[in-house]
């Protein structure tokens, strides 16, 4: 997952985009008929074929958010919402969905965005929930609060039942998608846990902060990313694992590795932290989670076939001529 969004660039103005052929050299195509100086953002492009009342939407609006979105999201297209009053865009490169009304928008670097419940509940119609629930975190830690989400989960309205599921699900206190993952892993396998605990030892002293306390234990487990591997961190890790161990205390550190490809092994540890015997169904539990979401390439696999934009006959005709100048 990233928190960086695939269409940064730099400020311009959003007349800077231009329909019809290409106007020369420097210039670049969005789209069927659009192009754009090589110095202005895509989205501020956009606006010039896009009515007024279409806003950015889904994982598009997540990442100009600044979410943790699915690594998928700069192959996606330009994801909109649009109201059905008004008429379909039909471009390469966008997927409209057509909502009953206007959907509440904030302005974001002069793009019209989503606001981020309704984002969330755009990007709750696709995602699966291993996915909904790390992008519901990362809001969370961000301006969104859970009334804002609660609002907009009235009956009737698609994604509602899987963003109530991921809220109940989702805690703010995680610091990384991948705390998420591991988090999300031990309630599959039934083990209650306490994000970012603090531990001290006998006399009262600091000792760590964990990002996950087994309840009634004194275990903590830690996902361990890129950093743990650089110099500095590995010696500044190996102190504190040796605070821990003064304390009483132990600690185990998991990869992305050990959560996609070998669960079984991180059940084992955690069946024996519990000293409790091990349920099978616990894993298979894990592994549908796993399954359906970007976190493996059949869930990525599904997720742009589901996102793909729809192409229309008249717009693949035009896409397939051989000529680099395009004409609305």
């Amino acid at each position: 997952m990233t928190d960086v969004s695939a269409h940064d660039g730099a400020a311009a103005p959003a007349d800077g985009a231009r329909r019809g052929r290409r106007p020369g050299r420097g210039w670049q195509r969005v789209t069927w008929g659009l192009h754009r100086p090589s110095g202005l953002d895509p989205l501020l492009a956009w606006k010039v074929v896009l009515p007024s009342t279409a806003v950015v939407s889904h994982l598009t609006a997540a990442a100009l958010h600044g979410w943790w979105t699915p690594t998928v999201a700069p192959q996606l297209p330009l994801l909109v919402d649009q109201p059905a009053t008004t008429h379909r865009t039909r471009r390469p490169g966008v997927r409209v969905t057509r909502t009953h009304g206007p959907v509440p928008a904030t302005d974001v670097r002069g793009v019209r965005v989503a606001d981020p419940a309704h984002t969330l509940l755009a990007c709750a119609r696709d995602l699966a929930l291993l996915d909904l629930v790390v992008l519901v975190d990362s809001a969370l830690r961000s301006s969104c609060t859970v009334e804002d989400v609660r609002a907009v989960c009235t009956p009737r309205r698609r994604g509602v039942v899987a963003l109530r599921e991921a809220l109940m699900l989702a805690d703010p206190r995680a610091e990384s998608p991948w705390e998420s993952v591991l988090r999300l892993m031990h309630v599959a396998f039934d083990a209650q846990v306490v994000p970012q605990h603090t531990v001290h030892d006998d006399a009262g002293r600091f000792v760590a902060r964990a990002d996950l306390w087994l309840e009634g234990t004194t275990t903590i487990h830690e996902y361990d990313g890129a950093v743990h591997r650089t110099a500095d961190q590995h010696r500044a890790d190996l102190r504190r694992d040796r605070a821990l161990v003064g304390a009483g205390w132990t600690r185990r550190g998991f990869t992305a590795s050990d959560l996609c490809d070998r669960p079984a092994e991180v059940l084992h540890d955690l069946d024996r932290a519990l000293g409790r015997p091990h349920v099978p169904e616990r894993l298979r539990r894990w592994a549908t989670l796993l399954d359906q979401s970007t976190f493996t390439a059949r869930g990525r696999a599904r997720l742009l076939r589901r996102l793909a934009p729809p192409q229309p006959a008249r717009v693949r005709s035009l896409a397939a001529r051989p000529t680099p100048d395009d004409a609305v």
